[in-house]
């Protein structure tokens, strides 16, 4: 049984876009001068960001799968479920990280996505 989350729409739509490999749709959910942080790495601007997300999530087929989903006060943490071509050594099977959108006007102005640890206490 899946449960549906609330996602916010620009969220929902920036994650659907990225499961169609529609590499057009998924720019068109960020600002102009949009930020991500992936993997400890910035990418400042559509151009960069386009280039990220060309490498990195279109050319290895990522998916997502949310799996919870929060407003904490207007940033919304997605936390999903990662799967593609991409090489997976090391890496735990699934693999869960947390988005942490910021939207402003309908578009993504701040993504940061983490591998969390689970907290020690």
């Amino acid at each position: 049984m899946s449960t549906q989350l609330s996602l916010d729409p620009t969220v929902a739509a920036h994650i659907a876009s990225i499961n169609r490999f529609d590499i057009d749709a998924v720019m068109a959910t960020f600002a102009e001068n949009a930020l991500v942080n992936d993997v400890h790495r910035e990418f400042w601007g559509q151009e960069h960001i386009r280039a990220w997300v060309a490498k990195e999530m279109m050319d290895d087929h990522v998916t997502l799968e949310p799996v919870e989903a929060v407003d904490n006060a207007g940033m919304h943490v997605v936390r999903c479920k990662f799967d593609g071509d991409y090489d997976k050594t090391n890496l735990p099977d699934p693999l869960i990280m947390t988005n942490y959108f910021r939207v402003s006007d309908g578009k993504i102005v701040t993504l940061f996505v983490i591998k969390n640890s689970d907290p020690a206490y």
